[in-house]
This record gives structure tokens, sequence and C-alpha cells, in this order.
């Protein structure tokens, strides 16, 4: 088995590494997928059947230059069109009522929905953020795979020092309860990763059904603690999910609701706006968030709650 394995991918279309990846990126700190502040390449950890992976993409001229090494650094490499994006097709999405989101993805014809495979990592990610700000949850993350996660495979003095891998199911349940504690995650969400841990091997044979399939949702809905936010933002990059938008997220539907109609909007004004756009609404609300947010900056912000004490 090679120590390393590098190649170029030449996509068919466009891709723009930072933007594609950049919703599997936990903070500007995250362990296991950041982006370098210079060179902006995105490193990433994964796991397969075969073991680990460390994998860097560099956007380059003629595509995207990919090495990966560890155990499964063949797999990930592999595997790497199709969390780039390949299969993610935008041909069907029709922009003419909405010409500033055209514009926007004109600008940006290399933005692609990833699709990692890895459900129960996706999935593990979005129950740590419920309810918090990104700034609690990103450190909640970041603590507990300092402490309990495999080092990432690959040669010292290349792979950044903080790389991990994801943590495994198995070493999610081993993490005990003090610790989820002092990373000031609380016992329901302490509660909805044990549980999703242990059915992670049936959430993981979801990512083989096809991108928009309603199954992984039920599935992923059928465990107590995960509704349809969580269940949401997991399919988002997991699976690819085109059509899975935030719902019930704090700020959102005001965004989506700023930029479609002018105002703020609740979870079911979000959803009757992008009622048009059906089969492709994750979609036009990534094209929002690029665009920018025009609503105006005052009112209440959601505060950073500290759980630790509690």
């Amino acid at each position: 088995m090679p120590d390393r394995v590098m190649t170029l991918y030449r996509p068919a279309l466009p891709v723009d590494v930072v933007q594609t990846l950049s919703p599997l990126m936990r903070g500007r700190r995250d362990p296991t997928c950041w982006m370098h502040p210079v060179s902006r390449d995105v490193w990433r950890t994964s796991h397969a059947l075969a073991g680990g992976a460390t994998t860097v993409f560099r956007q380059a001229r003629d595509g995207v230059r990919i090495v990966s090494w560890g155990e499964a650094a063949e797999i990930a490499v592999d595997e790497a069109p199709v969390l780039l994006g390949r299969d993610d097709d935008w041909s069907e999405l029709r922009l003419e009522a909405l010409p500033e989101l055209a514009d926007v993805r004109r600008r940006n014809e290399g933005l692609r929905l990833p699709k990692s495979g890895a459900v129960f990592e996706a999935l593990s990610a979005a129950i740590i953020e419920q309810k918090i700000t990104g700034l609690e949850a990103h450190r909640a993350w970041d603590i507990l795979h300092r402490d309990y996660a495999d080092p990432a495979p690959g040669p010292a003095g290349l792979v950044p020092r903080h790389l991990r891998l994801p943590l495994t199911p198995e070493q999610w349940r081993r993490i005990p309860s003090w610790d989820w504690h002092r990373a000031g995650v609380d016992h329901s969400r302490t509660g909805t990763v044990i549980r999703s841990a242990t059915v992670a091997s049936a959430l993981e044979r979801t990512a083989s059904l096809p991108t928009g399939s309603e199954e992984p949702l039920r599935r992923l809905r059928s465990i107590v603690g995960v509704g349809v936010w969580t269940a949401n933002e997991t399919v988002q990059r997991s699976h690819g999910d085109p059509d899975a938008p935030s719902f019930s997220d704090y700020h959102i539907p005001n965004m989506v609701g700023w930029a479609l109609a002018g105002c703020d909007v609740d979870d079911d004004g979000m959803r009757e706006l992008l009622e048009p756009w059906r089969g492709h609404r994750e979609r036009v609300v990534r094209l929002i968030k690029l665009a920018g947010n025009p609503r105006p900056k005052h009112g209440a912000r959601m505060t950073v709650q500290d759980h630790r004490f509690h």
C-alpha cells in the first residue's frame, strides 16, 4: 500500500474547492476539515473500513490537485470527485425571477454542494450545534476531538498539527460525562449523540441512496433528539441534498425573507418563499448566503450560553 496517493481531478464543470467544501468546516480551527489561511488549501480527514486518511485539496488552473495519506488514502482519492460535487447538477435551477441571485450564480459557477458520504460524522456535528451559537459548538467540537480522536495520518511537519481523524461512534460513546460537561455540551445533546452512535452503521448505509431520497431524513428523524433542522443540516453535507434547507434555524428564515421578500419571516414564511424552487431550495439558500444578508443590522442577537456550569 503506498504511503501517499496523488491525483489531478479535472472536473467537467468548474469547481471552487473552498466554496464547495466550506460547509464541512466547523470553525477556523476545525480538527477534521480546515482551510489554510494563506494557501487556501483545504485539509480534510476521513474514515473508511480500511482505516483513516488525511487529504489535501489544492485549487489549480487545470483542476484540483489531491494528495492523501493513510490506510484509506486510495479510497479518499477515489471518492474525492463526489465529495467535490461532481454529481451536483444545477442545470435545472431556474433563476429568471431572481436576477440578483442569477448574477451571484454566474459569478460563482464553481459552487457545488458537497457529498461526503459520512452520515454519522455530519450528524454528530449538527447535534453539537443544536440551539447554541456557532462559537460554542466549534469550541466543543475542537475540545472533544483534541482529547479523544486519533491523530491525522501523514508526514509530521506537513500535515497540520491540530488535525485529527473524525471521532468514531465507539469513541463518542467512550467520552465520560464530565468531559462532555467540560466541553459545554449539555445532557440532552450528549444523549442524542450517543443514541445516534448506536445506529451509526445503519445511517451510513443511507449514503448509497439516490440524492434527494426521503429515506435518510426519515431514519435520522427517527432518533430521539434529531429534528428537522438537525436532519437537514446532516443530509446537506453527507448526501449533497439540494432540497434540504435549514428550517428552524435562528438566522436563515430572516435571511431568506429579506432576500426574497424584504422582511423578516418565520419558518412557514421561509417555506412559502422557497416553494417555487422545490428540488433546489438548499441551492437557493446557498446563493442567498453568498449574496450577503440585506437585513438591517439592528435588534437582538443570539447570546452565547455556557452550559458547563448548569
